[in-house]
């Protein structure tokens, strides 16, 4: 009997045993697919943690840490107390006495060769990327880059203005509106190049910024689900929902869209009968 067993289990069909083997293989990419961001996101949380309190609890008086009242170490104490300090300190800055003291240390700092650089950059990326204030991208769209016929995600960062606007116009002897793009590497968003795209050049899409950051991120593996009924707004709408504070100031005639194709021949026509 048990010969005959093995015999069976042994003459099983090649594509049974494929079957089998895909969705073994099939549970285990979903587990991973599962599992992965989970376990990163908490290895990565947990490291900055420990980071922070190695630097911050030798700092802590000896009265206010609770690693000296318990057997076991805290996590997280020095983090409470970095956002403590730092809140305190912006309460502080706040008021006019606090000003005072950090517009004498600017001063300071200004006369410093090589400080005063390092210093004044990175205020600059502090302020653009935490200050509640600050623009940031809000519409994907795509270009042709590097060459006609290939295409590329970007994000609208705003409206070209100031000297580069005004040459622009002046070389291209139009008055049509440039917009500031950053063009973005893959797989690495951060870095890429900053382009003045003529607003006619340009396609924005329904996509929002995070989907299309998604998308440079996967090199394309990760697309946004897309519904075609919402590609039916015009490029008008699009373009004023594009900077509510500032709308772009476009000429009609740059402007076209799918459901406008063909209307200047109808008016023609009708004029003629």
């Amino acid at each position: 009997m048990k010969k005959q067993k093995h015999q069976e289990t042994a003459e099983l069909p090649d594509h049974v045993r494929l079957r089998f083997g895909a969705r073994m293989r099939n549970y285990f990419l979903t587990g991973l697919v599962i599992a992965a961001p989970i376990g990163i996101t908490i290895y990565i949380t947990w490291s900055f943690i420990k980071w922070v309190d190695a630097q911050v609890k030798p700092y802590i008086p000896h009265i206010y840490n609770p690693d000296n009242y318990l057997p076991f170490s805290v996590p997280g104490v020095g983090l409470i107390f970095s956002i403590l300090i730092l809140t305190i300190l912006g309460a502080l800055t706040a008021n006019f006495v606090g000003r005072s003291f950090v517009t004498f240390g600017e001063l300071m700092v200004g006369r410093m060769p090589l400080v005063r650089n390092l210093y004044n950059a990175l205020k600059q990326i502090f302020q653009t990327a935490l200050s509640q204030k600050g623009k940031t991208f809000t519409k994907a769209a795509v270009i042709e880059y590097p060459r006609r016929g290939i295409w590329a995600l970007a994000f609208i960062a705003t409206q070209t203005k100031g000297e580069v606007d005004h040459r622009l116009r002046k070389s291209d002897e139009t008055s049509d509106t440039y917009l500031s793009v950053f063009l973005p590497t893959t797989p690495n968003p951060t870095s890429g190049f900053l382009l003045f795209v003529p607003r006619r050049d340009v396609i924005l899409l329904d996509m929002g910024v995070e989907d299309a950051a998604k998308l440079v991120i996967s090199a394309g593996l990760v697309s946004p689900d897309f519904i075609e009924e919402n590609a039916a707004a015009e490029e008008e709408e699009k373009v004023a929902q594009l900077f509510r504070s500032e709308p772009l100031d476009m000429p009609s005639e740059n402007v076209s869209t799918p459901s406008d194709k063909g209307s200047p021949a109808l008016t023609d026509d009708h004029a003629a009968r």
